[in-house]
């Protein structure tokens, strides 16, 4: 009986450190706890006192990644305390007391935007929630001298499948105030495109 309730207390001490730990990787990591994962994303899944079943995963294209013992779990569309759930759910069908489960976003892969063309760093950056297309710019160095900086594009995938979305911007009507609207927050997944 002793030992039943010690087992118990342990359990539920490692899902509150396990909870707690989520909780601060949402705000250091700057990943907000609404964040979806997606393809690519790195995740590290923290078994409590089991380094077997601890593994650090890549999401696959399929939006599953596998873990020892209880296969393929979906992760792409869900936040990482869905994810959590859902391991901690699986080991049930093995566990009398499920272990506690911690998920780290090691690395949010699939929150990229792409800047080709015209500005001094041009590359892929990791979209922060609510950047704007001039703190992009500002990201990748500033245009170079030679930029085109009023025939450029932003490249933006379709909702659902859609065709792709081709965005024009003039910076000089966002400098001036003429079209306040053209300072765009962007998309995971857009491309800016900056001619020479």
């Amino acid at each position: 009986m002793l030992l039943f309730s010690l087992l118990s207390c342990s359990n539920r001490a490692a899902q509150r450190m396990s909870a707690q730990l989520a909780s601060d990787t949402a705000q250091d990591g700057n990943l907000s706890q609404d964040y979806q994962i997606g393809a690519e994303d790195v995740l590290e899944i923290l078994i409590w006192k089991n380094e077997a079943l601890s593994k650090v995963v890549t999401v696959r294209p399929d939006g599953k990644f596998s873990l020892p013992l209880i296969g393929d779990v979906q992760a792409a569309g869900l936040t990482a305390e869905q994810v959590k759930d859902a391991i901690s759910e699986k080991f049930k069908e093995y566990y009398q007391d499920p272990p506690a489960v911690s998920l780290i976003v090691q690395q949010a892969k699939n929150q990229v935007i792409y800047i080709l063309g015209g500005v001094k760093n041009p590359g892929s950056y990791v979209l922060k929630h609510g950047t704007t297309f001039l703190q992009a710019i500002a990201q990748a160095g500033g245009f170079t001298p030679f930029a085109s900086t009023n025939n450029i594009l932003v490249l933006r995938r379709g909702e659902n499948g859609n065709k792709e979305l081709a965005l024009k911007i003039r910076y000089k009507d966002i400098i001036s105030g003429n079209h306040g609207d053209s300072n765009i927050l962007l998309r995971p997944m857009d491309t800016i495109i900056i001619p020479n």
